[in-house]
């Protein structure tokens, strides 16, 4: 059976504290100040921010790790820094491996936030911090542990950016045909979106509509994933009544249609999907998408997609969002987005090469997953 000891028994727990603002900059003058995991990256943090009278300071090496929302994002200090309300900054004491804690809190990610309080922003205390279990075994088993652990989740990064330089190849041979489309150096004839499109349109009387376990699905914001792709599961979707499609048959999806997001927050705003799986072809759309389909005599969709996701096409959607918290664009401005509409036979090309390149992503994206469960099975293994 194994044995556990509570957090603080094995390690010092540093809260943070964060310093006067007047003692803020920029320039680079006192330690690297970091105040939440904003500031976090893969294991790393990155300085944006200087402090030059400093309240809790943490040493280089130090475990850090997020206690407000979200509560359990975890880096390590790359060099002495100060750390303000939203960390805690972690070393081990005698017996105990700090990477071995870091997997261990990583396994308990879940555990930490349903520990933690308030009503707006939920924060984990001192105290609950240090209540959580650390499975006690040796300094020779934990290093074991790590040295597994370590060499899978370097296979996790790699494979990572391998998906990250993937898409990296579609967006530079995106300029490398087409040109930068903000200057237009080509001179590709341009034309309002809705004047080289067959449909772009919105139905916004899906509000209250029932939910049922089967029947027509309805695509939702969450279900367009970052990279444009849509969700598969069907536990991710929902479903309203069969006749749907009968009352709003301008928002049946067919394939190849592209779908926005027309309203949302953080990430969702302005998220743009592209319909190439079969299984969607007769969904519907709720309320805070828009259903645009091509005029395909002018617009490969892949090149549309691709031109509406891009730096040129965001630029000029921004130019019609609202500033609210909801960030909001009606489809009546969407339609007067200048588009850029090079020779069709050329978007034709540039989407063979999207296909090409997308086989290689569907097969990355499967060994990234299967190296995904090893990681997840061994941490289940180790600590659950």
């Amino acid at each position: 059976m194994m044995d556990y000891l509570r957090l603080d028994e094995v390690c010092n727990l540093n809260m943070g504290q964060s310093p006067s603002s007047d003692s803020y900059n920029q320039e680079g003058k006192g330690i690297p100040f970091f105040q939440g995991n904003a500031d976090f990256g893969e294991l790393y943090p990155i300085t944006r921010v200087w402090c030059d009278e400093p309240t809790k300071i943490v040493d280089k090496g130090t475990l850090l790790i997020s206690v407000r929302a979200p509560i359990g994002a975890l880096n390590f200090a790359t060099e002495k820094s100060c750390i303000g309300r939203g960390l805690a900054g972690l070393t081990v004491k005698a017996g105990y491996d700090l990477k071995y804690i870091y997997y261990v809190l990583k396994f308990k990610e879940q555990e930490l936030n349903n520990k933690g309080t308030g009503s707006t922003f939920k924060a984990i205390s001192k105290s609950s911090l240090g209540e959580v279990l650390v499975p006690d075994i040796s300094i020779g088993k934990q290093k074991d542990y790590v040295k597994k652990l370590d060499l899978i989740q370097r296979m996790l990064v790699d494979e990572k950016k391998q998906m990250v330089q993937l898409d990296m190849l579609i967006k530079s041979r995106f300029i490398e045909m087409f040109g930068e489309l903000l200057l237009n150096p080509m001179a590709w004839n341009e034309y309002p979106l809705g004047a080289v499109c067959d449909k772009v349109v919105r139905y916004p009387t899906f509000y209250g509509m029932e939910y049922l376990p089967s029947g027509t699905r309805v695509i939702r914001i969450g279900n367009i994933l970052p990279d444009g792709h849509m969700e598969l599961d069907d536990e991710n979707y929902v479903f309203v009544y069969d006749t749907v499609n009968e009352d709003f048959p301008e928002t049946v999806i067919e394939l190849n249609d592209i779908i926005m997001a027309v309203r949302g927050d953080g990430s969702a705003a302005k998220r743009i999907g592209i319909i190439t799986e079969p299984s969607l072809i007769d969904a519907n759309i709720s309320p805070n998408l828009i259903r645009i389909k091509v005029n395909n005599t002018m617009l490969n969709p892949i090149y549309l997609f691709y031109y509406l996701t891009g730096e040129v096409g965001q630029k000029r959607l921004d130019a019609y969002v609202n500033k609210t918290a909801k960030k909001n664009v009606a489809a009546k401005d969407i339609v007067k987005i200048v588009t850029p509409v090079p020779p069709l036979p050329l978007q034709n090309d540039f989407a063979s090469f999207v296909h090409q390149v997308d086989k290689l992503k569907v097969a990355a994206q499967e060994t990234l997953n299967e190296t995904q469960k090893l990681f997840n099975s061994l941490m289940q293994q180790y600590f659950g």
